[in-house]
C-alpha cells in the first residue's frame, strides 16, 4: 500500500524542506508543493523550506518567497530532500543533512544511491512532483499546492511530451487542474516565456553550435566572459540544451557553460537512443537516461572529448 507523509510526521514538532542546486521546475515544484501541503494541513508543525533563488518566473508559485536562501544549523525532527540526485547536490540546505534526526529522500533519478533514513525514488516516474503527489491526500490538496506540483511536472516532461509521462501522469495533472488551477498561464509564464538575456544567450548558443557523428550530436559552449557581458546567472541557461535537441536528425544535445575559470556545468539530453545518465555517472554527476548533468574541469575543448569519447559508441551504431 501507497505510504503516505502522514505516517512519518508522527511525533515530528519541526520540519525542513530542501531541493537541489541551481533549482529547476521539478525542484521548485516539489519543495513548494510539499511546503503549502504540510501548512495548509500541519499548521502545529514548525515548516521551514530551503531553496537557491531560483529564476524570477517560478515566482508566480506563491509563498515561493518565503524560501530560505542560507542556513543554520539545527537538529530539525524530519529534513524532507526532494529532487536531489545525491548528497553533493543539496542546495543551501547541506548543513543540516548531517544534524537533522530523520532524513526522507523523494526522488526519480536513477543515479540516485545515497543513504537517507528512507528514499523513496521511482525513476520510471514523470518526475518529483508526481512522486510528491502519490505522498499526498488528494481531497487535502488546497490550490497553491496544486499550482505548484502542476507546474514541476509541466517541467519536467516538457509539458507532457517526454517519454516517461504516462497514462497515470496525465490523470495526475487532470486532478491538479480541478482544483482550478491557471493551468495556461503556469505553462506560459514558466516554460514557454523567456527574458531578453535568456533569448540573447539562446541564440548566441544556437549560433556557435556545431554538429559531430553525422548530425546525431549537436554541442555548444558559453564561456564566463559571455554570461558576464550578459550579466548572466546559472538560471539564464534554463531550457537551451533541449532547445538544442530539437534540431532534426539529432540524438544527443550537450550544452555547458563556465561557472569559473576552467569548471563546467554540463546538461545532456538525449532524444531516444542513449543513456546519457551513464555518461555523466562516469564523470561524477547524474540524472536521467534522456537527461543528466554533471560539472567538468578543463578547457571547453577538454571536456568535449573526454565527453565524445563515451559517445561516440552508441552514436556510431
Amino acid at each position: 500500500m501507497q505510504k503516505k507523509i502522514d505516517e512519518f510526521l508522527k511525533d515530528v514538532k519541526t520540519v525542513a524542506i530542501a531541493g537541489h542546486v541551481n533549482p529547476d521546475g521539478d525542484c521548485v515544484g516539489s519543495c513548494m508543493g510539499m511546503y503549502l501541503y504540510l501548512k495548509d494541513n500541519f499548521p502545529q508543525i514548525q515548516t521551514e523550506v530551503y531553496l537557491e533563488a531560483p529564476r524570477r518566473a517560478f515566482y508566480v508559485i506563491r509563498d515561493l518567497d518565503k524560501a530560505k536562501q542560507d542556513c543554520v544549523e539545527y537538529p530539525c525532527d524530519l529534513l524532507i530532500l526532494l529532487d536531489i540526485s545525491s548528497h553533493d547536490r543539496i542546495g543551501v540546505a547541506s548543513c543540516l543533512l548531517k544534524s537533522a534526526k530523520r532524513v526522507l529522500c523523494l526522488d526519480h533519478h536513477k543515479t540516485n544511491r545515497d543513504s537517507y533514513t528512507w528514499l523513496f525514488n521511482y525513476p520510471e516516474i514523470s518526475s518529483t512532483c508526481e512522486v510528491v503527489w502519490n505522498f499526498l491526500d488528494s481531497d487535502k490538496i488546497g490550490e497553491k499546492c496544486a499550482e505548484a506540483l502542476y507546474m514541476g511536472m509541466v517541467h519536467d516532461t516538457g509539458v507532457f511530451q517526454y517519454a516517461s509521462t504516462s497514462p497515470r501522469t496525465m490523470r495526475i495533472a487532470a486532478s491538479l487542474m480541478e482544483k482550478g488551477i491557471p493551468f495556461s498561464r503556469l505553462i506560459d509564464e514558466t516554460y514557454y516565456q523567456k527574458t531578453f538575456v535568456q533569448n540573447q544567450l539562446l541564440g548566441r548558443a544556437l549560433v556557435e553550435s556545431f554538429l559531430m557523428f553525422d548530425g546525431k550530436l549537436i554541442v555548444s559552449c558559453i564561456r564566463k566572459r559571455d554570461m558576464d557581458f550578459y550579466h548572466a546567472t546559472p538560471a539564464d541557461m534554463d531550457g537551451i540544451v533541449s532547445q538544442m535537441r530539437n534540431t532534426s536528425g539529432v540524438e544527443v544535445s550537450v550544452f555547458m557553460y563556465e561557472l569559473s575559470e576552467g569548471t563546467w556545468k554540463v546538461s545532456l539530453r538525449s532524444v531516444d537512443q542513449v543513456d546519457v545518465s551513464t555518461v555523466a555517472q562516469f564523470f561524477g554527476g547524474g540524472g536521467h537516461a534522456r537527461a543528466a548533468g554533471v560539472t567538468m574541469q578543463g578547457s571547453c575543448y577538454d571536456v568535449i572529448n573526454n565527453l565524445t569519447q563515451h559517445l561516440e559508441k552508441d552514436l556510431r551504431q
